[in-house]
């Protein structure tokens, strides 16, 4: 089934310019979902916002919105730099996935309420201020080693893109943009529903509930980096 997909979606890219953009929207989401690595943002994401306490529905969305963010613009740098130094898109090194590791196991021990974090001194600022730096650097970090990941998924769309940057550069920013959209669409929604659920069953940081759920992400985190190591060594 997973083949089909794949097909279909890159029979679509060549098609008519609303085909195409709506197949890159999909090679988005699926470079989440059906991403081992990329993966590891979900539980990272919903366990990040349940660390946070009580913020609005609105700090929710802006929270995952930017974690989303700082993954593609950490992607987008290392695809720009890995092409001009001639290498392979997106491969960072086993250094670089290293350093990806080590950030896992630190928010996993961190959402297990092993560890404390800088941004825990956030309760004393605005609300408004609170995880949404934290979240930005959190997403640059997690896309280092999300590199190769990204542009195995990506590399149907960017076959299209360098074809037609040619002649249509406006199109070719349009497909990029629509995988990108869908890429953090998957990330966003997570965190967003997290929020909802937490206010359809009255929870809050206190709660035992959203307490287990925070600390087994925490646990499906580090088993991210176990696997990031994993396929480095």
């Amino acid at each position: 089934m997973t083949d089909s997909i794949f097909d279909f979606l890159s029979t679509a890219l060549s098609g008519s310019s609303a085909a195409a953009v709506l197949a890159s929207f999909g090679w988005g989401i699926i470079s989440v979902l059906l991403s081992p690595c990329h993966l590891s943002s979900i539980p990272l994401v919903v366990g990040f916002i349940n660390s946070q306490g009580e913020i609005t529905l609105k700090r929710t969305f802006i929270i995952s919105f930017v974690f989303g963010i700082g993954i593609l613009i950490t992607i987008a740098l290392i695809g720009v730099i890995t092409a001009l130094a001639g290498r392979l898109m997106g491969d960072v090194g086993a250094t670089g996935n290293y350093i990806v590791a080590a950030v896992f196991f630190i928010m996993g021990l961190y959402l297990m309420d092993i560890i404390k974090l800088p941004w825990d001194a956030a309760s004393i600022k605005p609300t408004k201020q609170k995880g949404v730096l934290a979240a930005l650097i959190l997403g640059l970090l997690f896309g280092i080693g999300l590199g190769p990941c990204t542009f195995a998924y990506m590399a149907p769309v960017l076959g299209v893109v360098f074809q037609v940057a040619k002649t249509n550069i406006f199109y070719s920013v349009i497909l990029l943009l629509a995988f990108g959209i869908g890429h953090i669409l998957v990330i966003v929604a997570a965190g967003t529903l997290t929020k909802k659920v937490q206010q359809y069953l009255n929870w809050t940081e206190k709660s035992k509930a959203a307490k287990y759920i925070k600390r087994i992400c925490g646990l499906l985190v580090i088993f991210g980096g176990v696997y990031m190591i994993y396929n480095t060594l």
